[in-house]
Order: C-alpha cells, then structure tokens, then sequence
C-alpha cells in the first residue's frame, strides 16, 4: 500500500522537475529504512542522497521543496514577499576631542525608493507592450489584433488588467466569468498571467491573482479557476502557494 504522504512528496517533487527517491530497504530498524532523496530530470542528486541511496527523511525532503518552491515562485511569477530592507549598520560616534581637526563625516546619501505597483485595466495604448509580455508565453499575436480583443472583451466586461511600476506596463491577467448548467452561480476563469522578467521581485504576480479574486467576486463567482501549460512547473508551484488545488486535466481540439 503506498503512503499518502509520499505520494504527496512525489507530487511536489515533479512540480519542481524533481524526483523522490524512496529506499528499498522495507525491514523497519534497518538504517535506511524509510528513508527519500531527490534526484533531478537525469539522476543526479540533489538533496538527501549518497553513493548507496536515500538518506533524508519526509520531514527534510518536505522541507527543501517548501524552500525550493518559494525560490521557484519569485523567479518565475514573482509570488516571493518583497526582500526584507537590510538595517543600516550604525556607526559608532567617536569621542568628542575639543583638538581633533578632522573633518566631519558627510552624511550616507538617502536611499532610492523602489516603485509602487499598480493596477488597472488594460488600454488600446498598451498594445505593443501586451503584444512582447504575451510573446513570452509562446502565444505570438500583433498589436492590432491585441486591440481588437480589447475592444471586444470592453464590450462583455471583462477587460484584462495590467500591472505597472512608474508608467511601465510590466504585468498582464486575464478575467473570464463564465455561466455552467452545472453549477449554482458563475465561475470565474483566469486565462493568462505573464510578469515580465526584468520586473519580478515585486510580489506583481500576487497582486494580479489578487485583483482578480476580488473582480470574480464582484461578478457573483464562488469558485475560480486557472488553466496552466503541462510544462510550466513553476506556474504549478506558485497557484498552490496561493491556494489553488489540482482538481482536472484540460483537454483541447483545434477547430
């Protein structure tokens, strides 16, 4: 019978392109009873591993994958809380000395702050930034038909929304409300999410997810959903962190 929480470590473990190890020692008291380690796509090992085998337990492997899947979150859709500013070190006052012809220390120039992030919808303008974040999810598509969506999608209410640092556009989000005949009130659907590269490490890709949880249930949605490529492991990663859970695979035909 297999153990659930393997199992679950397993799961983790694909999501990030890694492998769980069990040890094929089954005699409980023997050393490497119970024990896992992770390898990557081609064998090597990564963590909890020697010449003979595993050699960490569920709690270390646990562990690694949580602190493995917050560095995957920040370099890939930036769900990483912004760094911590470090505490400038304070420098000890010399004592005071009438004879002392030293002149004073200038004062540390002031820090530059960082650019807040904003949302809002998407506008016709912002086309050709859309059209180079779009690009980077392999979707190729021109700024004239990325306007003609906009126009289109105005019109039913559900216009993208974008994140920006200063003036720049540097993040996108698709919103979908969409009636079953299953289901007792509308399910909100986010169909694309992209934050450029130069611009992750500003919590963009949480801030997004959250503008539309909030538009889904303004739109009466109780459940909302997200549909990722296969490949995108780190994507996987970071819509767990947030909350979302594994529920279906998506099929599709081309018409």
């Amino acid at each position: 019978m297999s153990d659930p929480r393997l199992d679950e470590l397993a799961e983790g473990a694909r999501n990030r392109g890694l492998k769980l190890v069990r040890s094929r020692v089954r005699t409980p008291g023997k050393r490497r009873f119970g024990k896992v380690g992770l390898t990557d796509a081609n064998g090597q090992a990564v963590f909890g591993m020697d010449a003979k085998g595993p050699t960490g337990t569920p709690d270390e492997v646990e562990d690694y994958l949580r602190n493995l899947g917050a560095k995957d979150w920040g370099a890939s859709l930036d769900v990483a809380v912004l760094p911590r500013r470090k505490k400038p070190k304070k420098v000890a006052r010399e004592a005071a000395n009438d004879t002392d012809s030293r002149p004073a220390r200038a004062a540390p120039p002031r820090p530059t702050a960082k650019p807040k992030p904003q949302v809002r919808e998407a506008r016709p303008g912002d086309a050709p930034r859309i059209v180079q974040l779009i690009d980077q999810l392999g979707h190729p598509i021109d700024d004239k038909q990325v306007r003609r969506n906009l126009t289109l999608l105005k019109k039913l209410g559900e216009t993208p929304l974008v994140a920006t640092l200063d003036t720049d556009v540097v993040g996108l989000i698709g919103l979908h409300r969409m009636v079953t005949i299953h289901r007792d009130a509308p399910v909100g659907r986010i169909p694309v999410l992209v934050v450029a590269e130069e611009a992750r490490g500003h919590g963009l890709g949480r801030l997004l997810v959250d503008a539309a949880e909030q538009w889904c249930r303004k739109q009466g949605c109780k459940l909302i959903e997200v549909t990722s490529n296969d490949r995108r492991a780190e994507a996987h990663a970071f819509y767990r962190h947030l909350g979302y859970e594994r529920t279906s695979i998506r099929f599709f035909k081309k018409l």
